[in-house]
C-alpha cells in the first residue's frame, strides 16, 4: 500500500466526513484523484464505513500494543501527553489510576518498530514503560448499552 493511501486512511480515521477537496489539499492530489483512491480503498475493504473503521493489518500496522508509562522523576511536571502528542504511532492515550500514569495504545509494523517507538517514548517523556503486545482482537469498538 502506498504512503498516500495510508495518509488518506489516517485522515478519514480522524474525520470520516472530510471532503474529497480537503483530502486533496492534505495529500497534494486533485479532488478526482482522491475520489478514485477512496473508491479503490472501499473496494479493497480497507474502508468499511465512515465512522472510519480501518483494517490496520492491511494498512501495514499489524502489531498493536499497550504501553503503560510512569514518570522517572515524580517531581517533574505531568506533561507526558503533550510531549508524546506528535508521535504518530500512538493511537490513544488514557490517564489511569494505579502504578502507571498513562496507558498508550500504539500500532506499528514490526517488533523492531515497537522497540524503536519505546525508545522514542522514553526519551521524549522521560518515563519508564511496561509493554503488553496484543495477540488477537476478538472484538473492539463495540457500542456500549447502559443497563
Amino acid at each position: 500500500m502506498e504512503a498516500t493511501d495510508r495518509q488518506i486512511l489516517s485522515l478519514l480515521a480522524v474525520d470520516g466526513r472530510m471532503s474529497f477537496t480537503d483530502l486533496g489539499r492534505a495529500t497534494g492530489l486533485s479532488t478526482s484523484a482522491v475520489h478514485q483512491r477512496v473508491k479503490r480503498l472501499e473496494q479493497r475493504g480497507l474502508i468499511t464505513g465512515y465512522g472510519a473503521t480501518i483494517n490496520h493489518a492491511e494498512v501495514g500496522l499489524p502489531l498493536t500494543a499497550f504501553i503503560s508509562i510512569r514518570p522517572i522523576d515524580a517531581s517533574e511536571p505531568d506533561d507526558s501527553p503533550e510531549r508524546l502528542r506528535e508521535i504518530p504511532e500512538i493511537e490513544s492515550c488514557w490517564s489511569v489510576a494505579g502504578e502507571e500514569s498513562y496507558i498508550l495504545k500504539v500500532r506499528v509494523s514490526t517488533p523492531i518498530d515497537l522497540e524503536d517507538l519505546l525508545a522514542r517514548i522514553r526519551a521524549a517523556a522521560n518515563v519508564a514503560t511496561r509493554t503488553t503486545i496484543v495477540l488477537s482482537t476478538p472484538y473492539e469498538g463495540r457500542p456500549v448499552t447502559p443497563r
